[in-house]
């Protein structure tokens, strides 16, 4: 049968601009409602496109207004893999190599660097295996939460008080997750470039991919109910946290480990972007560069800002990473053979938290 021209037309344009994603912000409904958290947000991504997002509950549990499938969400340690991608374009450069050594980027620093950190290396540091710790000393610590000067000199002297101090272990020897070892990647990323690791991240990753939404620290703005709020506690009744208060997020001092917040249709276009680099059809990196990030290093499941494992919905190989500042929680589940990609975020953090997101990407496997 001949098919109407106007139908044709219709078809056609249809086909050029993609089916527009479904919004599942009903369905996730339920999940807010079992688990009690304040809000919920999850996307999928199918061949590159996004297929379904939404988000349904509330940006503060001490307030009426409802998320928005728009709404901001802290990705909390999903920041990790963003870090390893900018400092993989920064190799390709020839800014930094993957074997660059604490004792070379940091040779101002001197006899300030206890000597077992001097051969520490950037590749080291990406997969946790360069003897950082997993807590910093805790007047270190406090000094971060002070937040005095800028996030780059922050970065600098929580570096130089973290290389003042042996490692947790012998470098190389251990796999210990630390935000320290990726504040001090993120330090050394400055050190090369003379760039902040912020102004890296935005002309390196965000702007490239038209992730418009993405920025730093707490999503809402001081005394709004603009974007959601993070939230204490590991069930309800959750206690919201206001913006602008110095328990709101991470200091800058970690950044590079945990600060980046984004839409959940940013959060899966950058999930995709590094589906695509796996599958050989990325952009910004070369192909080596994205296998490079998504390796393993020996003896471990920990890759750089990804944990390598297997799932039947991914066809094999899947690629995941989770993160909170202990006041929101995200995650993100990558099948590259199955080229799809999974989402989701809550205001929450904790067992309840968790579980919502879990849901989420359960709901988006089995429907997509």
């Amino acid at each position: 049968m001949k098919v109407p021209l106007f139908i044709a037309v219709l078809l056609a344009g249809a086909a050029a601009l993609g089916a527009a994603p479904d919004d599942v912000s009903y369905r996730l409904r339920r999940i807010v409602k079992g688990t009690k958290v304040p809000a919920v947000a999850a996307a999928v991504v199918v061949d590159g496109q996004i297929a379904a997002f939404g988000a349904t509950g509330l940006r503060s549990a001490d307030d009426t207004t409802a998320v928005t499938p728009e709404d901001v969400w802290h990705l909390g340690s999903c920041t990790k893999s963003m870090t390893a991608s900018v400092a993989a374009m920064l190799v390709e450069d020839g800014a930094l190599r993957w074997d660059s050594t604490i004792g070379e980027i940091f040779a101002d620093l001197g006899d300030a660097v206890r000597p077992a950190w001097r051969d520490v290396k950037l590749e080291q540091l990406l997969v946790h295996r360069g003897g950082a710790p997993h807590d910093p000393p805790a007047a270190l610590w406090k000094a971060a939460c002070e937040r005095k000067g800028t996030a780059t000199e922050q970065r600098r002297a929580f570096t130089a008080g973290i290389l003042a101090t042996e490692p947790e272990k012998p470098p190389g020897t251990h796999w210990i997750y630390s935000d320290c070892g990726y504040a001090i990647a993120g330090a050394m990323m400055e050190r090369a470039t003379g760039k902040a690791w912020e102004e890296l991240m935005r002309e390196r990753l965000f702007v490239p991919l038209g992730l418009k939404s993405a920025g730093f620290g707490e999503p809402a703005t001081v005394g709004q109910f603009d974007q959601p709020w993070g939230h204490t506690g590991e069930e309800a009744p959750y206690d919201p946290i206001p913006p602008g208060t110095p328990e709101a997020d991470n200091p800058p001092a970690i950044g590079p480990a945990a600060t980046v917040h984004m839409t959940i249709s940013d959060f899966a276009r950058y999930a995709a972007w590094h589906v695509a680099g796996a599958r050989g059809e990325g952009t910004l990196l070369t192909p080596a560069s994205f296998k490079k990030l998504h390796a393993p290093a020996e003896k471990q499941e920990y890759a750089m800002g990804w944990v390598v494992t297997k799932r039947r919905w991914a066809g094999g190989t899947a690629l995941m990473h989770n993160g909170d500042n202990t006041m929101f929680y995200a995650v993100m589940w990558l099948g590259p053979t199955a080229n799809t990609c999974f989402v989701a975020a809550c205001n929450a953090d904790g067992p309840e938290a968790s579980e919502a997101c879990d849901e989420a990407i359960t709901m988006l496997i089995n429907d997509y």
